[in-house]
């Protein structure tokens, strides 16, 4: 469980776009393209590219199922520990106000999100 900084924006801006940045890493593509898919979907559905409705249903055309951690320990779950129990697989975490991208145990963000408290998370199916 590693803290991987990442950081696609070609301009190497520290900008409100962390769904763009986590979406880039979970689709494998660069951040133009993760941000054109986010505004064609915004645009079908009539909502900001931001919304989390544009960013679910994107995910969930991509294959992505979500998934709801249980409020056991609301205030001590962080990234660092959801890392820790899926050390395989692309997940991307919701924290309501976050959005991180984990692979195989390493967290991808602009800044160390580690101590952030996931609320939901989305993960690739299975095929």
């Amino acid at each position: 469980m590693t803290y991987i900084q990442y950081n696609p924006n070609p301009k190497r801006k520290s900008t409100i776009d962390c769904t763009i940045r986590a979406l880039s890493k979970a689709l494998d593509t660069d951040w133009d393209d993760a941000y054109i898919r986010l505004c064609m979907k915004g645009f079908v559905l009539k909502n900001m590219p931001s919304a989390n409705e544009v960013w679910h249903e994107l995910l969930k055309d991509e294959g992505y199922e979500r998934h709801i951690i249980p409020n056991t320990c609301p205030d001590c779950y962080t990234v660092r520990a959801f890392c820790l129990d899926h050390p395989r697989g692309l997940f991307i975490l919701g924290t309501g106000s976050h959005v991180i991208a984990v692979e195989n145990g390493d967290y991808y963000d602009n800044w160390d999100s580690g101590d952030e408290v996931p609320i939901y998370y989305w993960e690739r199916r299975k095929n």
